[in-house]
């Protein structure tokens, strides 16, 4: 199970990194007015990084509290 979860977390950070590159990507191809959106899309995946992190951590933490307990 947190195996599972660790794997969704990394899967999560993965796909937020590829998010933020085609953002920054858009951004570079883009002219003034098309910045607004790819700039929103590139916060809303540095956001998807940063909780798909706290899974990965949150799944760390409890395999070693799991490991403290069995040893």
């Amino acid at each position: 199970m947190i195996s599972n979860t660790l794997g969704i977390g990394i899967q999560g950070i993965q796909d937020g990194m590829q998010g933020m590159e085609n953002a920054a990507r858009r951004i570079a191809r883009g002219g003034v007015d098309g910045l607004v959106e790819p700039i929103i899309d590139l916060k809303l995946y540095e956001r998807s990084v940063e909780a798909s992190a706290q899974v990965v951590k949150t799944a760390d933490e409890t395999l070693g509290t799991l490991l403290d307990i069995t040893a």
